[in-house]
C-alpha cells in the first residue's frame, strides 16, 4: 500500500512538473510571440512613416508640376507671376506660403528668361519685386534667405536709395536691370520654385 502511494505520489509530481513545465513553455513562446508582433509593429511602423514621406514629396512634385504648368520653368525652377500688388514683406510671405520664394536671378541666364516671362505674363508692368534686400546692413545685398548675393544687375546709378531703399526691384523697361526701392511700396512680383 504504501508503495502503491509513492506511485500515486510520483504520478502526480510527475503530471504537476508536466504541467508547470509545459506552462511554462507557453509563456516564453507567449513572450517571443509578442516580442516578435512588437518587431513586426516596428518594421509597420517604418514602413508607414516610409510611405507617408513618399505621398508628401509626390504631392509636392504635384505641386511643383502645378506651378510649371500655370508659370514657366526654366532649368531647374518654376517661376509663377503673381495676380496683385503687395509690398515686398507680403509678397514674401505670398511666395513662401505656396512653398516658394520671391524670384531671386542668380545670372544672366535667369536674368533674361525672367525678362521673357516677366513680359508675357505681366505685360504692361514695368517693374517687380525680387527676392533681395539690405535690410540688416545697408549696401550689403542679400536674398531672403539671408545668403549673400554674388551675382549684381544694377542699372546705372543704382542702389542709390541708403538706408531708405531697402528692397530690390526687377525693371522691364531696363531690360533685367535693378534698382533699389521702399519696401512699403507695392509692386507685382514672381515666386520661384526648386525643382528638386
Amino acid at each position: 500500500m504504501a508503495k502503491t502511494g509513492l506511485v500515486i505520489c510520483i504520478l502526480v509530481i510527475t503530471l504537476l512538473l508536466d504541467q508547470t513545465t509545459s506552462h511554462t513553455s507557453r509563456l516564453k513562446a507567449r513572450k517571443h510571440s509578442k516580442r516578435r508582433v512588437k518587431e513586426k509593429d516596428g518594421d509597420l511602423k517604418t514602413q508607414v512613416e516610409k510611405l507617408w514621406r513618399e505621398v508628401n514629396a509626390l504631392k509636392e512634385m504635384q505641386a511643383l508640376q502645378t506651378v510649371c504648368l500655370r508659370g514657366t520653368k526654366f532649368y531647374k525652377k518654376c517661376y509663377l507671376a503673381s495676380e496683385g500688388l503687395k509690398y515686398y514683406h507680403e509678397a514674401n510671405e505670398d511666395c513662401i506660403s505656396k512653398g516658394g520664394t520671391l524670384v531671386i536671378p542668380r545670372n544672366s541666364d535667369e536674368t533674361n528668361a525672367l525678362r521673357d516671362y516677366g513680359k508675357k505674363s505681366m505685360p504692361g508692368v514695368n517693374d517687380f519685386w525680387l527676392g533681395i534686400n539690405d535690410m540688416v546692413t545697408d549696401g550689403k545685398f542679400v536674398d531672403v534667405n539671408g545668403a549673400t548675393v554674388s551675382f549684381l544687375n544694377w542699372d546705372r546709378a543704382q542702389p542709390n536709395g541708403g538706408k531708405r531703399e531697402n528692397c530690390v526691384l526687377f525693371s522691364q523697361s531696363a531690360q533685367g536691370k535693378w534698382s533699389d526701392e521702399v519696401c512699403r511700396s507695392s509692386k507685382r512680383y514672381i515666386c520661384e520654385f526648386t525643382i528638386p
